[in-house]
């Protein structure tokens, strides 16, 4: 087997490693980190006040017309899986790695997969709804081997 590529993922913070194969070690190629946007700041510098939305019609009577609700949390965690899928996509494509591992939580792994390439969706072994981000050293080695293994 080639090398493997194990993405650890949540919604704000990401690292890429490189399995070794003979004793597993893990190798780290890349940190990401996706800073959020406030919200709340670019609310009050934007036009998003209470009258947005609202619209008076030739009668006079008041009106409502509102865009679909999306989670403004779902378009940062679009925004940041496209950014890891697109690192991913790349690795496939100069064939830095001959197999991929996600390990995420359950939204980002649901995030992620429909940005990978076809060439990247046929290396992808293995996919973990976990989140390890906030491990590291010898303690993130066994955890991953152990989500490995299930």
């Amino acid at each position: 087997m080639g090398k493997t590529w194990i993405l650890i993922s949540d919604s704000g913070h990401a690292r890429c490693f490189e399995q070794q194969v003979a004793d597993r070690a893990l190798i780290e190629l890349a940190d990401f980190v996706h800073p959020h946007k406030n919200l709340v700041a670019e609310a009050a510098g934007g036009d998003l006040t209470g009258a947005a939305g609202k619209g008076h019609g030739r009668t006079g009577h008041a009106g409502t017309q509102f865009e679909p609700r999306t989670e403004a949390h779902a378009k940062e965690r679009g925004i940041f899986a496209h950014q890891l899928a697109d690192y991913l996509n790349l690795g496939v494509a100069e064939q830095r790695c001959q197999a991929l591992v996600l390990i995420a939580t359950s939204a980002m792994l649901g995030a992620i997969k429909p940005c990978l390439s076809s060439a990247a969706e046929k290396v992808l072994s293995r996919c973990v709804t976990s989140d390890l981000t906030h491990y590291s050293g010898a303690d993130l080695k066994e955890r991953v081997n152990l989500a490995l293994q299930e």
